[in-house]
């Protein structure tokens, strides 16, 4: 094989969770009760511009955990070797921004270096700014610039378009069919957007996402379209890169929260007592000790045990996962407490009522009675808390990255690039372009999980009674 397969720790997790995502959504679909909410938020249309966001996101960074190693070209074919680079299949797709590593700093669309260097010229020594050797390569002249820019993203919006159209030629198409009208008259009834989904916002947000991809895809093939960083790598390949990071801190640490939050608050706010009183002991203690201290004690001893076993991790990838695993397990144990608080409440107020009254008189487990009359009550406010929540992790890694208790600073994520802009920021003139993309993606991610998680609060919060 030309290659070998390499499942990291969080990639199985990732899968994992999908396979998990995919079961619960065949299970939703086969209870009308379950579907009715997600209906309501079906019917919204900041949730629905902001779920196709999300998607994007979600599709890069799946394609980002799909890992793998190249086999050597000098290998023997019966004793095959394979580079100790682990490449994914969104490196693949995106090889020209990965491989096309420049000496040191360049501003976003430049032709040249950011600072100026002795370069011979005509036979002298001069101090000039070099020209890059990818960035603008293709041009003779320099006044060929302004105009090359605008005829790339002239024609990037123009592409963009034009697949915006066919798929929503496609989607009217399919519409028309499935509920047996004429495509003019679905046409009409989604202009005046009485479809009974945002079909409008739909279309709208995912022809600008469109037209924003062919852009960048037309600009990034002749230039860097953020820049370069201090060893000259394409900021956005940084920038895209970083996207599997945040979206495993914001989705593996929930999976280690929601047994804790749900399984102590539920067993607290049901069995009283001695129960309730161990359980706000130890969150009451756990949340007394700063959480920044125990993250940064606990990825120090992680990073002891993988330098003192460098024979478990054959590649920098791997050890640069473990570590990033290790901080979504204790970021995971360190952040139950509220939502287990907020369950232990309204378990309290639940386990008065009359059904669970009635159940535990007629001799019902407490098994039963968690898992058919509590739970089914309090999911409301698990799936809140996950979207809600998800937004402040990705920040969280960001904050703890940038006072180095964070990921491996050999990983690429929005808080490294922001930790390196740091020091760039105090140059003279200032390097802001890798801060500025930093900001722009996780700015991106946070507004499209808030957005999202305000129209599942609405659905799923019974005192809003599903509100639009």
């Amino acid at each position: 094989m030309s290659f070998m397969p390499v499942i990291l720790w969080t990639d199985a997790l990732i899968f994992v969770l999908m396979v998990g995502v995919l079961a619960l959504v065949w299970f939703i679909r086969r209870h009308e009760h379950l579907r009715a909410p997600w209906r309501v938020v079906a019917q919204r249309p900041m949730a629905m511009g902001a779920a196709l966001v999300l998607g994007a996101f979600v599709v890069i960074g799946l394609l980002d955990s799909l890992h793998y190693r190249e086999r050597l070209a000098d290998s023997p074919a019966d004793a095959p070797q394979y580079s100790v680079e682990v490449l994914s299949v969104f490196d693949a797709l995106v090889s020209g921004l990965r491989t096309r590593q420049e000496k040191t700093y360049s501003a976003p669309l430049a032709m040249q270096l950011y600072a100026k260097e002795f370069l011979e010229r005509d036979g002298e020594t001069v101090r000039d700014y070099p020209r890059l050797q990818y960035g603008g390569a293709h041009l003779k002249h320099a006044d060929e610039h302004a105009s090359d820019i605008a005829r790339r993203t002239l024609v990037g919006l123009t592409q963009g378009l034009a697949v915006g159209l066919l798929l929503f030629g496609l989607l009217a198409a399919w519409q028309a069919r499935r509920t047996q009208t004429q495509l003019g008259a679905w046409l009409e009834v989604w202009t005046t957007g009485r479809l009974g989904w945002p079909g409008r916002t739909v279309v709208l947000v995912l022809t600008l996402m469109l037209l924003l991809a062919g852009m960048l895809i037309q600009l990034a093939s002749g230039y860097h379209v953020f820049g370069t960083d201090k060893v000259g790598q394409d900021v956005l390949y940084i920038s895209l890169k970083s996207i599997r990071t945040g979206l495993v801190i914001g989705t593996l640490t929930t999976l280690v929260t929601l047994p804790l939050a749900i399984g102590f608050g539920i067993a607290a706010g049901y069995f009283r007592g001695w129960v309730d009183d161990v359980i706000q002991y130890v969150y009451t203690v756990l949340n007394s000790i700063p959480g920044v201290l125990l993250i940064a004690a606990a990825v120090l001893i992680v990073q002891v045990y993988i330098e003192s076993h460098p024979e478990i991790f054959d590649t920098a990838a791997a050890r640069a996962d473990v570590r990033l695993l290790a901080l979504c397990l204790i970021m995971g144990v360190t952040s139950w407490t509220g939502l287990a608080r907020l369950l232990r409440g309204e378990s309290l107020k639940l386990r008065t009522l009359d059904y669970v009254e009635a159940a535990r008189a007629f001799g019902v487990s407490h098994v039963r009675i968690i898992s058919r009359h509590i739970f089914p009550n309090v999911f409301h406010l698990v799936l809140i808390a996950i979207v809600l929540d998800f937004s402040g992790l990705v920040l969280a890694e960001a904050v703890l990255s940038y006072v180095g208790v964070g990921v491996d600073p050999s990983m690429y994520s929005w808080g490294n690039m922001i930790n390196g802009a740091r020091l760039e920021l105090a140059r003279e003139p200032v390097v802001w372009w890798q801060l500025g993309a930093a900001f722009a993606f996780m700015f991106a991610l946070v507004l499209a999980a808030n957005l999202f998680a305000d129209g599942v609060r609405d659905a799923f919060d019974p005192r809003l009674g599903g509100r639009r």
